[in-house]
């Protein structure tokens, strides 16, 4: 242990080590792509509604306050499981109705909360926007967020 580390030996200990995990980083990629046959999304439940609710929710940058599957800003509650937490899987004309009423009402004047801005979306916007978000909610997210407060 008294000898130092030569440059021969540490740059064997670099190829060695880039060649390592090199060979681990495509075993996992091809094991993913080949033995784990896991479909997230059902394309063929993605309606020109939940598309024209994607584009509300870009255009409105709803981004910037909320988190969607985990992606976005932390300020304002994760809408990918909305849907669930409001009950539409139930009742989804009252879950509809909620999220609705919830949006027009914004926002709400109590002081020292958090408030959404009011977007004065008209009623087909906000059918379309609930689409996107109902689409959402049935992604394949292996139990993310980890609980269902979000």
């Amino acid at each position: 242990m008294s000898e130092r580390l030569t440059k021969s030996a540490a740059r064997n200990i670099f190829y060695g080590g880039t060649i390592f995990f090199l060979v681990v980083f495509l075993g996992l990629t091809l094991h993913s792509h080949i033995y784990i046959k896991t479909v997230s999304t059902d394309e063929s439940k993605l309606s020109p509604s939940v598309v024209a609710g994607k584009h509300i929710w870009e255009r409105h940058s709803c981004i910037n306050c909320h988190t969607l599957l985990g992606e976005g800003a932390y300020y304002a509650p994760e809408l990918g499981n909305v849907w669930v937490r409001y009950g539409g899987e139930d009742d989804p004309e009252g879950a509809r109705d909620t999220l609705k009423a919830w949006m027009a009402v914004q926002p709400t004047g109590i002081e020292g909360r958090r408030q959404m801005p009011q977007f004065n979306l008209t009623d087909p916007e906000l059918d379309q926007l609930i689409d996107f978000l109902e689409w959402t909610s049935k992604i394949d997210t292996q139990n993310w967020p980890p609980n269902e407060a979000g």
